[in-house]
């Protein structure tokens, strides 16, 4: 599918937020909170009401992001994070009967990677790796110029991954500064922004996680560019250093002289990413 007008609905665990996308670019967005522990009837209702107020007409196909596992080709979704009703939620042909275009589904880190391949950093490049740094650790892959999702969903979540006496979720997102220190990452964001050497030590130390992390993912996939998204990516310049003092170490010195490491800079990126599945299957 090649420009076109497209929806793209990005659904949170708070909020649900839908734009319209027209011949690639950002046109108009409708958004409202949601109630989580409504019905499964209650949240569709509510995303009609905001497909309506972007506009159906003329819409040639209609992008979903998840943060849930999704069956792709059925276009099914499972235990959608922080909405206990979606235990199991066929969206794809719920939205298909309803609106007769092709709808596509799929979760909120492929989505994200999409989004910079189409609209972002990833311009350009056939690899690439969209790297969610926020609550979690996972990713978006994109090998050569397809999305790769894993049989049920679940590549990159490399979050998982055994890692020093845990996992590296604990060590490259969010939680490392809520179980090692009992603060917010955003509070020490503040802190080092203020010029607290202490904060800037801790930002050092998870550089070096970071870093490790990467070295893993770059063994699995050699991408050309890997993009960070999500919250802990706005503490970049305090991190960077010590990440890339750490990728240094890569047994592969190749593969660290080529790679690109960029900062995700769209605001709508989870809407633009959600209208770019429909770009995907060409």
């Amino acid at each position: 599918m090649g420009g076109g007008k497209l929806i793209g609905v990005d659904l949170g665990g708070t909020q649900v937020r839908v734009g319209l996308v027209d011949d690639k670019r950002l046109e108009g967005i409708a958004a409202t909170r949601i109630n989580a522990q409504g019905s499964v009837d209650e949240l569709l209702l509510q995303i009609y009401d905001l497909i309506d107020q972007v506009g159906i007409g003329g819409v040639d196909g209609i992008g979903i992001g998840v943060p849930s596992v999704v069956d792709v080709e059925k276009g099914i979704v499972y235990d959608v994070q922080n909405i206990p009703s979606w235990k199991k939620v066929p969206l794809k042909s719920i939205f298909e009967k309803k609106y007769s275009v092709p709808i596509y589904v799929n979760n909120d880190a492929n989505c994200f990677a999409l989004g910079e391949k189409y609209f972002g950093k990833g311009r350009g490049f056939q690899s690439i790796i969209g790297l969610i740094i926020g609550t979690g650790f996972g990713a978006g892959i994109i090998v050569n110029n397809q999305l790769y999702a894993g049989v049920n969903c679940g590549a990159g979540e490399f979050g998982m991954i055994s890692y020093l006496d845990s996992i590296y979720e604990h060590y490259c997102c969010g939680q490392f500064f809520t179980l090692k220190f009992g603060q917010t990452g955003e509070q020490i964001f503040q802190q080092a922004v203020s010029g607290d050497q202490d904060a800037m030590t801790i930002f050092t130390e998870f550089g070096h996680h970071l870093g490790n992390g990467i070295k893993t993912i770059l063994c699995a996939y050699d991408p050309e560019i890997i993009i960070f998204g999500g919250s802990v990516r706005k503490a970049f310049a305090f991190f960077k250093e010590s990440m890339w003092a750490s990728i240094g170490s890569f047994v592969y010195p190749q593969s660290i002289k080529n790679l690109k490491i960029e900062i995700s800079e769209l605001d709508n990126i989870a809407i633009l990413g959600a209208a770019a599945l429909c770009y995907a299957p060409d």
